[in-house]
């Protein structure tokens, strides 16, 4: 007598969606969140207070998820070629392109509901950080490190944190002060870092498809170019957390990230696609190390 196997059942709605945006994989909001939250404290002199923290959190999670819907759009073609992203739910057709963006933009309105509970200067800078988070997808056909793109995507969280904690309810950008820049700048040298570990994991894939990704423009010096991007990261918050007046158990919390970063070494000095995904994926443990630092510092005074 002949067995047969039922079918499967199709995946829901709401899973194909909880897919999309990435729920299964909170490393990539909490890449995001770690510095913002750190920029907060650092802002708010101390505890910046619950409604900031859950703005802050809500709005990371949201427009990180609807950056993933824009992301999903503009590479399903690419992403087809590609092992690790050949079953995401638009590149398979499980999910329209049109549900993705609806879903990106009820997401982005969400979290920009958000921000109108804080001030004017929030308010301004959230249209620019909207702007870089829809171009990064794009930078990877015309530029050779679009990883830089996303380091400003993921580090445009610091000024809107300052310009939030610092009020003001004036239309203009008075109230962010020159080191919130200096710590965004400092950030993109870690989002280089760690996005560069991912892309090396997909480096045969994209020579192959003609994705550009700063693996491929460091050739050989990846490892080296990895290493000096934690370097400057760490060196320049360092610098930065110091001038603003943190101290010694800041300090602590960027040496605990520099070990982290030199276990990175380890697992990438050999180019290996899951050692380097693991140090990708392990990332936000060196953000949450800086904050840590910050938090317990700022809360010692």
């Amino acid at each position: 007598m002949t067995s047969t196997v039922p079918p499967a059942t199709p995946p829901s709605r709401l899973t194909l969606y909880l897919q999309l945006i990435r729920w299964d994989r909170p490393a990539g909001w909490l890449l995001l969140l770690w510095p913002t939250l750190a920029a907060l404290w650092i802002a708010a002199d101390g505890f910046p207070g619950w409604h900031l923290v859950a703005v802050f959190t809500l709005g990371t999670v949201l427009m990180r998820s609807a950056g993933c819907c824009v992301n999903d759009v503009a590479d399903r073609e690419f992403d087809r070629h590609v092992k690790r992203t050949a079953g995401r739910p638009v590149t398979t057709g499980a999910v329209s392109v049109k549900e993705a963006l609806l879903l990106g933009a009820a997401l982005s309105l969400a979290s920009f509901g958000l921000v109108l509970t804080t001030n004017p200067p929030a308010i301004l800078l959230s249209f620019a950080a909207l702007a870089v988070a829809i171009a990064y997808p794009f930078a990877k056909r015309v530029l050779a490190m679009p990883q830089a793109v996303l380091g400003i995507a993921f580090s445009f969280g610091i000024p809107m944190a300052f310009a939030a904690a610092l009020g003001g309810t004036e239309w203009n950008l008075r109230a962010v002060p020159l080191s919130a820049w200096a710590l965004l700048v400092a950030n993109l040298f870690w989002v280089l870092a760690y996005d560069t570990e991912y892309a090396m994991v997909d480096r045969d894939d994209d020579l192959r498809i003609g994705v550009r990704s700063s693996a491929i423009a460091l050739g050989r010096w990846d490892v080296a170019g990895i290493m000096m991007f934690y370097a400057t990261y760490l060196a320049m918050w360092a610098g930065l957390g110091l001038r603003l007046g943190l101290g010694r158990w800041f300090l602590a919390g960027i040496a605990v990230a520099a070990a982290q970063a030199l276990w990175h070494y380890t697992l990438i000095r050999h180019r290996q696609r899951a050692e380097c995904f693991t140090a990708f994926r392990s990332n936000h443990w060196l953000g949450f190390a800086v904050f840590a630092g910050t938090v317990v510092d700022l809360g010692l005074r």
